[in-house]
């Protein structure tokens, strides 16, 4: 049975000669909500004194300006903020959807670093055909997991941990409903999910380093973790398939 250290030691072997390309999709698949991060975010305010608009990425201010405006120009805008409502919801919609698929791109990104392939850069988004089955295991995935964390913190990390491994298997088998990737990932998890948290946990030092860099060092920190992971996953989960659907 392979530790933490086993799996870190993996993942810097399978991404030897390819960080830079590593980064890279890494960094692409933060941006569109692939992996858990903030993904760019407009934010408006207006009332009567007038205007602001700010954007933020990863809880950065990147850039921010304001207006005043007159009276009458106020109270048009004001009553147009049901409009920035719905086009904010719209686009929230369609970062989810997005961010589901590339979610699943990017585990099957990771795999093929561990099983030595060289994965191209599309394989990000080889999973547009699936985009319905992929959202909908985001989404349960989510909901399961609000629902639990309701009764005490400790059922919602554990359902975290139960879910962990839905993108890799739907990264192998698109073809499986979300109920389904979601009940063999809490199949594989069972008796495994110490051993995930473990893994997480051995990178703290990495994350406490990070911090020091404001946050550039998790560009090459993020590709280590999900490598990792990818090296857990293929662990527990048996050979590679003699089938690859992507």
């Amino acid at each position: 049975m392979k530790y933490a250290a086993d799996f870190r030691s993996i993942a810097r072997e399978s991404l030897r000669g390819k960080w830079l390309f590593a980064v890279a999709a890494g960094l692409v698949a933060v941006l569109l909500g692939g992996i858990s991060s903030e993904g760019p975010e407009i934010k408006f305010h207006i009332d009567a004194a007038g205007a602001s608009a700010s954007l933020e990425l990863a809880g950065q201010n990147i850039y921010s300006t304001s207006k005043g405006f007159g009276p009458e120009l106020s109270a048009f805008l004001v009553g147009g903020a049901v409009y920035l409502v719905i086009a904010a919801i719209v686009f929230a919609v369609v970062y989810f959807i997005l961010g589901s698929i590339i979610g699943v791109g990017y585990a099957r990104f990771n795999l093929r670093m561990v099983d030595q392939e060289n994965p191209a850069f599309d394989v990000l988004f080889a999973y547009f055909p699936y985009w319905k089955t992929m959202a909908v295991a985001r989404f349960l995935q989510s909901l399961y997991i609000l629902l639990w964390s309701l009764l005490l913190i400790i059922p919602g990390i554990i359902a975290t941990y139960s879910y962990a491994m839905t993108e890799f298997i739907l990264a192998e088998q698109p073809e499986l409903t979300a109920s389904e990737a979601i009940a063999r990932s809490k199949e594989l998890m069972t008796g495994n999910r110490w051993r995930l948290f473990c893994l997480h946990f051995s990178f703290i030092g990495w994350y406490i380093l990070c911090m020091f860099t404001l946050g550039i060092g998790n560009l090459w920190l993020n590709p280590y973790i999900q490598t990792a992971i990818a090296a857990f996953y293929r662990e527990i989960s048996g050979p590679v398939p003699e089938i690859n659907y992507l």
